[in-house]
């Protein structure tokens, strides 16, 4: 099924001098994560009607005892701010970028008064390299004017759109090997995969619990983990997907998506290798049964694109997915 990245919006900011004029205020207004909502969910676990486990988000209708878990979150998340902080004649932006990727930044000036505009032909954007803070731009007091006064938003998106899909070989199928599963979705038969971001994505049919693995290695910079409803509402279970984000060395991304909950096994900033055990497949997120979401992205500039793959097949040989086609794990 169709799953979807994110528009990442930042935090809505505004700066206002105090009484004094001699700092600014910094108002927080809004945040969004990358990986959607990241409070402990409660599951509850009981027996059905033929004595099979069931796992759900609310106790049993008809009022008997169940189990009650708290999942926690996945881990720290990684994130992005923007702050001020005085200079001299002015102030000055500055980006903190927490993930272990590059993230596109923009800035966004919704108001402005008493400091001095960015000059017409700047785009305002910037690329803010993993786990690092970057000086955006310096703003300076326009003199014997009003009391200085900047709202401002900022949108990011991971990825550097200087880079380009550049993999060293062929990708890994990504289950254990002498396994075969068959596509289910594939480019040029796009269902539910009608977006740039979707385009090559590769649905798997894989029954929930079956080991997935890293078709590439690279460094993971966000998981999703705690996560476990599924449905066919892309508004209400989209978001609800438990997800592995792994960034190749040549600044594409992998996505790895609708996985079991509370099984993803790697961390963000822990580099992954080839054919690394890193989840079980799940049926999370806008999902119509048990499978694994496959793509590789690029950021071409504020605008995601999946790009196409091709795996290892016997003997080294370039199998190119396609719907129906039973893949093989060498």
């Amino acid at each position: 099924m169709k799953y979807e990245e994110p528009m990442m919006v930042g935090a809505a900011r505004r700066l206002v001098p105090d009484q004094l004029h001699t700092a600014w205020v910094c108002v927080l207004l809004a945040s969004l994560a990358l990986s959607g909502a990241a409070a402990a969910q409660a599951l509850y676990k009981y027996r059905g009607e033929n004595g099979e486990w069931i796992y759900a988000d609310r106790p049993p209708e008809d009022g008997s005892m169940a189990e009650i878990r708290v999942l926690e979150s996945a881990g720290p998340a990684g994130e992005i701010a923007v702050t001020h902080r005085l200079v001299t004649d002015g102030i000055e932006l500055v980006a903190d970028n927490q993930y272990f990727a590059p993230i596109e930044l923009k800035l966004l000036v919704d108001e402005i008064r008493g400091l001095q505009y960015p000059p017409p032909d700047d785009d305002l954007r910037w690329v803010v390299p993993p786990r690092s803070q970057m000086t955006l731009i310096r703003l300076g007091i326009i003199e014997d004017s009003p009391a200085p006064f900047l709202a401002y938003r900022f949108q990011y998106l991971a990825g550097d759109p200087e880079s380009g899909h550049e993999p060293s070989g062929l990708y890994r199928v990504p289950f254990a090997i002498a396994n075969n599963f068959p596509i289910t979705q594939a480019y040029p038969d796009v269902i539910t995969h009608r977006t740039p971001d979707s385009y090559y994505a590769v649905d798997i049919a894989m029954p929930t619990g079956t080991g997935v693995f890293a078709a590439r290695g690279g460094v993971v910079f966000d998981v999703a983990s705690d996560n476990f409803r599924g449905g066919l509402s892309a508004e209400r279970d989209g978001p609800k997907a438990n997800v592995v984000r792994l960034l190749h060395d040549d600044g594409t991304y992998a996505i790895y998506a609708h996985l079991n909950w509370n099984s993803i096994r790697v961390r963000p900033g822990q580099r992954v290798s080839r054919g690394e055990y890193i989840a079980d497949s799940g049926n999370t997120g806008f999902s119509s049964g048990p499978h694994l979401h496959f793509a590789v992205v690029r950021n071409l500039g504020f605008r995601l694109e999946s790009v196409p793959v091709q795996f290892q097949g016997a003997n080294s040989v370039r199998v190119t997915p396609a719907t129906g086609l039973a893949l093989t794990a060498y």
